[in-house]
């Protein structure tokens, strides 16, 4: 996947990055770096990766920098979906440099939390590889950042699953249990839906499994089964149905759930509790204007 399938359109992105700009400054700005730093002064400063991983959210972390500085210049050195080490580049920043550091710690917020959603789901992909089945994010996100974090399951080679509720059918346990059944379910859906419209069902037997078959589901969500279930889920289905495995998928597991022959994988943890990948930002002192004051 190249960069330019990764980046978001800014009008997606920019609303995001001034509320968080808004809160940080809150009513009276930046009091610590304006009362220090001269206000025509400009520097040059990197963002380093501290630790081993994958990039992720480097257009959210330029557009904190140019909200405060437009005419700020921007090099990206590892784009998003890059896996960089400890000491690596990943992009220098040169212009204002009250703008440089008040929009600091807002733009590695954005970089550091999306580059270990992209890191986390990366360790998924390498524990499935050689197996069909692909990593899946779902909407267990962070209320407001769901379009970030599933770009940043993407840059690190995983899918999205649905974007929200009104993009595709997902049948709970919930549903089922309200209306009687998991069949009735399945019925009920595909009778007030559009025909573009998928429909999946959750189940957690192999007997529930055998009863949503009969309705013909485009996919079937088998939850916290074992790889031996896993193995006998997918032998009923027989490839009528995309099968996804879910439920307390970890690294040490993802291999023995993807042997199972499964389609899909999918890991709630990856956007609600990855951990945040480890980047700096690192003033250049060699620049002329930041070395004076110094100085």
């Amino acid at each position: 996947m190249t960069a330019a399938e990764l980046d978001l359109p800014d009008i997606l992105i920019e609303p995001l990055v001034r509320a968080a700009l808004l809160e940080d400054l809150g009513r009276a700005g930046d009091i610590t770096t304006d009362a220090i730093v001269p206000a025509g002064l400009r520097a040059t400063a990197a963002m380093v990766a501290r630790e081993a991983g994958v990039v992720s959210g480097l257009r959210a972390a330029a557009l904190a920098f140019r909200c405060l500085d437009p005419d700020m210049r921007i090099e990206v050195v590892t784009p998003d979906g890059s896996r960089v080490g400890p000491g690596d580049t990943v992009m220098r920043v040169s212009g204002s440099a009250r703008a440089l550091l008040s929009a600091e710690r807002i733009a590695l917020n954005f970089a550091c939390s999306l580059s270990g959603v992209a890191s986390a789901t990366a360790d998924l992909v390498a524990g499935a590889k050689g197996y069909p089945a692909r990593i899946t994010c779902t909407r267990k996100t962070t209320p407001g950042l769901r379009a970030l974090q599933k770009a940043a399951v993407r840059a690190g080679g995983g899918a999205n699953h649905r974007f929200g509720l009104d993009d595709a059918v997902l049948i709970k346990d919930n549903h089922v249990a309200l209306a009687g059944g998991v069949v009735p379910t399945i019925e009920r859906a595909r009778a007030r839906v559009g025909h573009l419209v998928k429909i999946e069902v959750e189940v957690d037997t192999l007997e529930q499994l055998e009863q949503a078959m009969t309705a013909a589901p485009d996919a079937v969500l088998l939850d916290n089964m074992t790889p031996d279930q896993l193995r006998a889920a997918v032998a009923i289905v027989a490839g009528r149905a995309v099968t996804e495995a879910s439920g307390r998928i970890t690294a040490a597991t993802v291999r023995a759930v993807a042997a199972s022959g499964v389609d899909l994988i999918s890991a709630g943890w990856l956007t609600h509790s990855a951990k945040s990948l480890d980047l700096g930002l690192d003033i250049d002192l060699s620049a002329s204007d930041a070395r004076q004051a110094a100085e």
